[in-house]
């Protein structure tokens, strides 16, 4: 630790420690426009300048570390004429004319700066020139007018997210914000992420959908797990008048650090679909509006017990609803098949090993933050699961070494420095050639330039997908193995959708085949059913769907229950490398609409049943393939 004194406080620092990390660790305040917790100090913009005792001009304090003994002073003449002087600049030289601006009033970080200064006007005439907007993009606008060259959003787009997008062309005040070589932003590779909109300290990046919809100050904020995948990421979800107004990242969150995809930024602000809003009991060949006490008695009547009856429970649905639904139809209606719309597709394979085993075989997704060399085994990050994708893109100009092995057309192959054809079903040949080749056995030139590339990595990864998980046998496994043990690499896999983990651990995994079911009871999430799954109903005489959104499932179904989505209700979320957290809830529901877990518990009394409660146990009675852990 060293000691230093800022404004006449001695405050004590880790060695190396920037002298503006050090002043916001003591709260003490210094402001900044370029600076971001998330991003490598940049010392651009100069607004953070401070006085140093010793030194002859100003220092930026977001790049000057702190020393033992050095005395720092921020509110100088000196330093506060730097500061307007940095402002009038600033505003001098684009189009920051607050009232017409989306985040004026609080939102803006420039504003806000001037705020802090007491700013009520700049010195110089204004000299700026119109630039075009680019509103090709579906859901960010880009308004060079309101940029001020902070360059915040192009290092977000290469140091956090890895896709190198952004940048600037031209110099000085002619500098322009560009996507790729100046193409319009919705023809660019940007990818959706959001993140520069998110971290952009102005109007010059915003989201279309929610401009002129509330301020920080004018929404609730609901921090959670965001439940569009597996990985877990924590997200706010900003809400007004009871509606979704805009969707952001944590910057604190453990895992994610503010990043989202657009699955879970932009497109749940998206969903346009129909909602159900009352009880639905099929009368004369048709739908028709019931009470809830009605369509509880037609279930009770027409849903089978025991041999015949199909039970199915979306992934996506909180663990304390698959707990609930798992003691309704398995424990105590006894279902001849209780199991979950993804049929354990993507963790069957692997939670049986683990039995197998007899302890947890996989690692923490942290292990990609800081790897130099990942072996990606059927999987696309780019496609889904994008986090993870960011974690491993943005660490290859680093050194990292990215392997990709997939018989299928996989975007994430862009990146590999090596790309493997692996046909589905031919895991267990590949693995065992790969191992070959890592001994020093193989002729075949793709496997041998794997296999140095992964042996001469200190921090090895191997993540696999869902494909993967499918297909691999008990030889497959034990070759994936043998293969962590002889690279000493980290293995993760990526299951499927929000609480397909949960699932697993419930047991929740056996195939839905066609085998004479009377009747069906299926409890949807959010998602859109399958149409194999809609005509493998269609021969089931009695279906009974519970959902949000009407759909040819419901559609088609006997009894409809309607029932909250995703942001209208809250539960427990447990991610692919087993991290239980909390979703809260952000919406109050329609008036009529229960909770999946309410209307559960009411179909519950009406069979007469009494379920176990206790999902906590239920989610631990059975071995995990990571450990599990409450964040």
């Amino acid at each position: 630790m060293i000691k230093l004194t800022i404004d006449g406080k001695t405050i004590e620092a880790q060695e190396g420690t920037t002298v503006l990390k050090a002043a916001e660790e003591a709260g003490l305040y210094i402001p900044t426009l370029c600076n971001h917790p998330q991003l490598t100090p940049y010392g651009g913009c100069r607004m953070c300048m401070v006085d140093v005792e010793g030194a002859r001009t100003l220092q930026p304090s977001c790049t000057m570390p702190a020393a033992d003994g050095m005395v720092v002073n921020t509110h100088t003449d000196k330093v506060l004429n730097a500061r307007k002087f940095v402002l009038t600049m600033i505003f001098s030289e684009r189009n920051h004319f607050c009232m017409y601006c989306p985040v004026s009033d609080g939102d803006c970080e420039l504003q806000n700066r001037a705020y802090d200064e007491e700013m009520t006007h700049w010195d110089l005439q204004p000299n700026w020139q119109p630039f075009e907007v680019d509103a090709s993009h579906p859901f960010i606008i880009l308004d060079n007018n309101r940029c001020i060259l902070c360059r915040r959003c192009t290092r977000a787009c290469g140091e956090l997210v890895g896709n190198f997008t952004l940048g600037f062309e031209e110099r000085g005040a002619n500098s322009l914000l560009v996507a790729d070589y100046n193409v319009p932003l919705g023809e660019s590779t940007c990818i959706s992420c959001g993140t520069c909109v998110q971290i952009c300290p102005t109007g010059a990046l915003i989201d279309r959908q929610s401009a002129y919809q509330g301020k920080e100050i004018e929404v609730d904020h609901h921090i959670g797990v965001c439940v569009e995948c597996s990985v877990g990421c924590q997200r706010n979800v900003l809400t007004r008048d009871n509606r979704l107004v805009r969707i952001e990242g944590e910057w604190d969150a453990e895992l994610n650090h503010g990043l989202l995809c657009d699955q879970g930024r932009f497109l749940p602000l998206e969903d346009d679909r129909g909602r159900l809003l009352t009880p639905l009991v099929r009368k004369d060949g048709s739908l028709k509006a019931a009470t809830w006490e009605e369509a509880l008695n037609t279930i009770a009547q027409g849903l089978g017990k025991g041999k015949g009856l199909a039970a199915l429970a979306s992934t996506r649905l909180p663990a304390e609803d698959l707990a609930l639904f798992k003691s309704i139809f398995a424990d105590n209606l006894h279902g001849e098949l209780v199991t979950s719309l993804e049929e354990g597709k993507a963790t069957a394979s692997l939670a049986k090993l683990a039995e197998e085993l007899g302890k947890p075989f996989e690692s923490s997704l942290d292990n990609l933050k800081d790897t130099d060399a990942v072996l990606a085994l059927e999987l696309d990050l780019v496609e889904e699961h994008q986090v993870p994708g960011f974690f491993i893109k943005r660490q290859i100009p680093e050194g990292t070494t990215l392997v990709v092995a997939d018989g299928k057309e996989n975007k994430l192959a862009a990146h590999a420095s090596v790309r493997l054809p692996l046909t589905a079903g031919e895991e267990s040949s590949f693995l065992e050639n790969l191992l070959q080749a890592i001994e020093g056995k193989s002729a075949d030139e793709g496997l041998n330039r794997a296999a140095e590339v992964l042996k001469a990595a200190e921090k090895p990864c191997i993540i696999y997908g869902k494909t993967f998980a499918e297909k691999a046998d008990a030889k497959a496994l034990q070759h994936l193995l043998d293969l962590a043990e002889k690279l000493g690499a980290a293995l993760i896999g990526v299951k499927g959708e929000a609480n397909s983990m949960a699932a697993a651990q419930l047991g929740l995994e056996a195939p839905f085949t066609p085998n004479g079911y009377q009747s069906a009871y299926v409890l949807l999430g959010d998602e859109d059913p399958s149409q194999k799954l809609v005509k493998r109903l269609e021969e089931i005489p009695f279906v009974v769907v519970q959902a949000a959104y009407s759909s040819q499932a419901s559609g088609s179904a006997d009894v409809v229950l309607p029932v909250t989505m995703w942001a209208e209700q809250a539960g427990s979320y447990l991610s692919l490398d087993g991290r239980l957290q909390k979703l809260g809830q952000a919406l109050d529901a329609p008036e009529g609409v229960l909770t999946s877990q309410a209307a559960l518990i009411k179909v519950a009394e009406a069979l007469a049943v009494d379920p176990d409660t206790d999902w906590k146990a239920s989610l631990k009675a059975r071995i995990p393939t990571v450990e599990m852990r409450e964040d």
